[in-house]
């Protein structure tokens, strides 16, 4: 039954209706306000151009965030993938305590950030610190994890790896479920019988579809790190953990300049556009 332009217009009218109120038009509204010098509670504001642009390129804040936020975007993307296939594989292959082992690692995802990052604060601590007491019994010196320049990063990124990967798990769970046991049977009889072979020639081939979804999202995801940040850092040591939605945060809310936080939305979002294009390319074609 071929549907009529009325008909069309009224099924995809209120879908298309609230994505202009709730995305598009946000987004121009942004946009605008990053071509202005308006500061939060000025009554007047100018036209600047793209003089806020200029001045992020110029930024060494800004610039030492990004970088901040590229490298926390890799380690936890394929730490999370990377560990969220591996104990998926290894749940699938038991039948034992399987749904224990998918709640147990989806926890994380589930539980409220802040409130965890208390108990990895206590876990980091300098002097009272699980992690240091367990250094301690290799002979090793006590570390402050929070508050070293080369480890501050790096400790968010496993505490996000850790966050991220029951995610990973339970989306590599669903996928492989869509695996055919038919597939399985046929691989055996024509010869692959080495765990290894049948992972790289059968398993990750059909999980496809699942890994693009999986490394888009896991991607985001990273992108968009606040609240560790916020709660465990402030952005510290000598912006060391700085990260671009902190930094968007402490120029608007914290500074008060709206016209420079909203070139930085700006340039997120395209950041986000642009990583989401690029793993549909890459991956589109193996998929």
């Amino acid at each position: 039954m071929r549907i009529k332009p009325l008909q069309l217009t009224l099924l995809l009218g209120p879908s298309l209706v609230l994505t202009l109120l709730l995305l598009v038009l946000p987004l121009m509204v942004v946009a605008l306000m990053s071509l202005t010098d308006w500061q939060f509670g000025a009554a007047s504001w100018n036209w600047i151009g793209l003089g806020n642009y200029a001045d992020l390129w110029n930024d060494t804040t800004f610039r030492k965030s990004f970088a901040n936020t590229v490298y926390y975007l890799v380690v936890v993307s394929v730490g999370s993938i990377a560990i969220g296939l591996a104990v998926a594989l290894l749940i699938e292959s038991h039948d034992t305590w399987r749904g224990f082992y998918r709640t147990a690692f989806f926890m994380p995802v589930a539980s409220t950030l802040i409130a965890m990052a208390v108990v990895w604060q206590f876990l980091m601590h300098p002097s009272v610190g699980f992690l240091n007491h367990v250094l301690g019994w290799f002979g090793a010196e006590p570390r402050n994890w929070l508050k070293d320049y080369d480890l501050a990063l790096p400790a968010l990124a496993a505490i996000g790896i850790w966050q991220m990967s029951g995610l990973a798990l339970v989306m590599f769970l669903a996928g492989l479920k869509n695996i055919p046991a038919e597939l399985r049977h046929a691989s055996l009889l024509d010869g692959m019988r080495h765990p290894l072979d049948r992972l790289l020639r059968l398993t990750l081939p059909m999980l496809g579809p699942t890994m693009l979804f999986v490394v888009t999202v896991c991607g985001i995801r990273s992108l968009q790190v606040f609240d560790t940040v916020h709660a465990l850092t402030q952005g510290g040591p000598n912006k060391s953990t700085e990260v671009l939605l902190h930094t968007i945060y402490a120029e608007g809310f914290g500074f008060f300049r709206m016209g420079y936080a909203a070139a930085m939305v700006v340039v997120f979002v395209g950041c986000i556009f642009v990583l989401t294009l690029v793993q549909q390319a890459g991956m589109e074609k193996r998929t």
